[in-house]
């Protein structure tokens, strides 16, 4: 006749070397996130871009009635494709258009966007 041991404990030891290894693991990545990035110590220039040269985000607007805003400022519809031509093509678009505004309004703006190779854009809803 076998006799069969029984099963009372479990042995935790494996499982909390484990563990220990996660957390050295998790602490050591998060001494590197925590600094950031990698120290350097970067070359100089002689030149310096000035903050108001950098262009980092366009926002183009269409109203309820077809008006057209870049940024902030009222466009015409035939100054539009110029007007957009002078950012950089990785430029961030963030398009808003008025959910009552004419549908035709806002396919125009996307046409000239994907004519000129604009792909970063985002459009903007309510949550």
């Amino acid at each position: 006749m076998i006799h069969r041991k029984k099963f009372d404990t479990i042995n935790v030891v494996p499982f909390i070397d484990i563990m220990l290894v996660l957390l050295v693991i998790v602490l050591t990545t998060a001494s590197f996130i925590q600094m950031g990035v990698i120290k350097l110590d970067l070359p100089k220039a002689t030149t310096e871009i000035k903050k108001s040269e950098v262009k980092k985000e366009l926002n183009i607007s269409i109203k309820k009635d077809g008006e057209i805003f870049f940024n902030r400022d009222k466009i015409d519809k035939n100054l539009l494709e110029k007007r957009i031509l002078e950012y950089e093509k990785n430029i961030s678009i963030n398009l808003y258009c008025d959910k009552e505004a004419q549908f035709e309004k806002f396919i125009f703006l996307l046409d000239i966007l994907k004519k000129n190779s604009y792909e970063n854009l985002g459009i903007m809803t309510k949550k």
